[in-house]
C-alpha cells in the first residue's frame, strides 16, 4: 500500500490535538504502508526529519503561505474557495504534489482535513482512477464556524463567519459526494455527514491517547482541591474563548469557595489576552511547555470549559489517562463515549454555579473520586489508546483498497 499523506500542518513535534492525531495516524499507516508525508512547515520551526518520523519513506516540507491576507479575505466571500481553504493554497505546495504525482504511483491520497481540498483536482486528473482520495475530518468545519458565530464579539468577524458557513457546507457536500471515503473522529459526526450525503463512505476513527505515556503512579487524592488545570493550544480560538470566559465567569466563584486553589492554563503560543490572565488572582499561564504530564500529575481536577469548536478533545483523554478527574462542558466532551458521573462530570456552560456543584460532588467521598478516575482510565485503555485506533485505521484503509482491486 502506497500512501501520499497531505497535511496543512507539520505533526512533529506532536504538541497540539490536531498534530497528535496527524502524527499517530500517520505512524500507524507507516507500519503497513510506504508513506510519503507532505506538509506545510510551521513558521520558524525545524523541518521534521526521518529521524523524527522514521515511519515515513519520505518527508516533503513546504513553506506555509501567509494566511488571512486582504486578498484572501475578499476571495473568501466571492471566489470559488472559502477562506479556510484559501489560507492553505500555495503554488509551492501544488508544484511539490505535481512532482510526486509524476514520479510515483500512489494507491491512496490522504487529505488531512478539508483545508487541503484545493489540491484534490491534481489527483482527479492524474489519469489513474484507482487512486483513492480519502479525507480525514478533524471536525466538521461548517459546524465549528457556525458555533463561532454564536460567541464571537466582533461584528465584522461574525458577519464574515456567517457568510462562510454556507460556503463551507456546500464544499463539504461536494467532498462527501466526490471523494472515495472519509474518516471522522466520532459516531456523532459520522451520522451528521451521512444525513447530508447518505451514500458517502465514512468510518469513525476516534482521537486517542498514549495511555502508557501519560500514566502516573497511584497517589493520595487531595481534598479540598488545590490545583485545577486546563490544557490546550492557547492560540486556538475555542481554547482562548474557554480560558477567558472561565476565568472571568467561573473562576472567581471557585476561588472564593476554595481560596488555596490555583488555576493553571497550559498550552502553546498563548495570545496576548490569555497572557493577560496572569494578573488574575490564583491564575498561572505557562506558555509552551516541553511536557504536559507534570501539570496533569500535579492537578486535582482537569477542565474542558469549551463553548465552541468541533471534533473530540484529546485533552480529556490525556487527563483520564493521567488519572485526573475531568469536569467538562457537554460540548467539550462531545463525541466521546463518556458517561456523566461515571467517568466524567458535566457542567453547564451557561451556569457558573454548576461548576461549583461538580467540584463539590467530587468531595462527597474519596471512594467516589477513585471510581471516577478508575472508570476514566479504563475507558481510554479499552477504546482510545493510539495502538487500538491505529490498528482500526490500517484495517479500514486496507479494506477500502481491497474493495477496488
Amino acid at each position: 500500500m502506497r500512501v501520499l499523506w497531505i497535511s496543512p500542518r507539520q505533526c512533529f513535534p506532536p504538541n497540539t490535538g490536531a498534530k497528535l492525531r496527524d502524527f499517530h495516524c500517520a505512524k500507524a499507516l507507516g507500519q503497513v504502508a510506504d508513506l510519503t508525508y507532505v506538509h506545510f512547515l510551521d513558521p520558524g520551526a525545524n523541518r521534521p526529519s526521518l529521524v523524527d518520523m522514521p515511519f515515513c519513506r519520505a518527508i516533503v516540507s513546504v513553506n506555509k503561505p501567509p494566511t488571512y491576507t486582504a486578498w484572501n479575505l475578499v476571495r473568501g466571500l466571492i471566489g470559488k474557495w472559502p477562506l479556510p481553504i484559501l489560507n492553505y493554497r500555495s503554488q509551492e505546495m501544488a508544484a511539490a504534489l505535481k512532482t510526486l504525482r509524476e514520479k510515483e504511483k500512489f494507491d491512496i491520497v490522504h487529505f488531512d482535513s478539508m483545508h487541503m481540498a484545493a489540491y484534490e483536482t491534481l489527483f482527479v486528473s492524474s489519469g489513474d482512477p484507482r487512486v483513492l482520495r480519502i479525507y480525514d475530518w478533524h471536525n466538521i468545519e461548517s459546524e465549528s464556524m457556525r458555533r463561532y458565530t454564536l460567541e464571537v464579539k466582533s461584528v465584522a468577524k461574525r458577519f464574515y463567519a456567517n457568510r462562510t458557513v454556507p460556503r463551507l457546507q456546500k464544499l463539504e457536500k461536494t467532498l462527501l459526494q466526490n471523494a472515495f471515503a472519509h474518516t471522522v473522529c466520532s459516531k456523532r459526526e459520522e451520522m451528521e455527514l451521512k444525513s447530508r450525503v447518505a451514500a458517502a463512505k465514512i468510518a469513525t476513527i476516534p482521537n486517542g491517547v498514549d495511555t502508557a505515556f501519560f500514566a502516573r503512579p497511584a497517589v493520595d487524592l487531595r481534598w479540598p482541591p488545590k490545583s485545577l488545570v486546563f490544557v490546550g493550544a492557547m492560540n486556538y480560538y475555542p481554547n482562548v474563548d474557554a480560558a477567558l470566559s472561565f476565568t472571568r465567569d467561573v473562576w472567581p466563584r471557585i476561588r472564593s469557595r476554595f481560596p488555596e486553589c490555583r488555576l493553571t492554563l497550559v498550552g502553546s503560543d498563548p495570545t496576548s489576552e490569555v497572557l493577560a490572565l496572569r494578573g488574575a488572582q490564583g491564575v498561572d499561564v505557562t506558555g509552551t511547555v516541553k511536557d504536559v504530564r507534570p501539570f496533569y500529575h500535579h492537578a486535582d481536577i482537569a477542565l474542558a470549559p469549551l463553548r465552541m469548536g468541533g471534533g473530540t478533545r484529546l485533552k480529556i483523554l490525556e487527563a483520564m489517562a493521567a488519572g485526573v478527574p475531568v469536569i467538562s462542558t457537554a460540548l467539550g466532551a462531545e463525541g466521546l463515549a463518556v458517561e456523566s458521573r461515571r467517568n466524567i462530570l458535566i457542567a453547564d456552560e451557561t451556569n457558573p454555579e454548576s461548576w461549583i456543584q461538580a467540584i463539590l460532588s467530587l468531595g462527597e467521598s474519596e471512594g467516589h473520586r477513585r471510581e471516577l478516575i478508575a472508570s476514566g482510565m479504563q475507558l481510554v485503555r479499552d477504546h482510545y489508546d493510539w495502538m487500538v485506533i491505529g490498528k482500526s485505521l490500517c484495517n479500514t484503509y486496507l479494506e477500502w483498497l481491497g474493495s477496488v482491486q
